[in-house]
């Protein structure tokens, strides 16, 4: 098994920048070699693909809304992974969530096997 835990979530100003980190855990997690995605989901919305990255770090991903604004990377030795987000908009608001699955990153929240309990950041205008 996995478990996923996301921190640094929280209210920012628009045009600031806030960093999220999610820890990775389990034997499973240390043995495997896993792909790890951010996907956020707005009240009354569907979840929707934010960031993704591969289990080298050496790809990445994003959706076309963030690109140029927030960065994923990962730190393999700490079994975790971050979201840097900048330039933040009203309508980044939302519950973030990390998610992972073994070896090749996906945009498509359905290929991931293992979820975070979400992190919410709300930018004000």
């Amino acid at each position: 098994q996995v478990q996923l835990v996301e921190f640094g979530g929280g209210l920012v100003q628009a045009g600031g920048s806030l960093r999220l980190s999610c820890a990775a855990s389990g034997r499973t997690f240390s043995n495997s070699n896993y792909a790890m995605g951010w996907f956020r989901q707005a009240p009354g919305k569907e979840r929707e693909f934010v960031a993704a990255i591969s289990w080298s770090g050496g790809n990445t991903y994003y959706a076309d809304s963030v690109k140029g604004r927030f960065t994923i990377s990962r730190d393999n030795a700490k079994n975790t992974v971050y979201l840097q987000m900048n330039s933040l908009k009203p309508e980044d608001t939302a519950v973030y969530y990390c998610a992972a699955r073994v070896i090749y990153a996906s945009i498509a929240a359905r290929d991931y096997n293992y979820w975070g309990q979400g992190t919410q950041v709300t930018v004000s205008s």
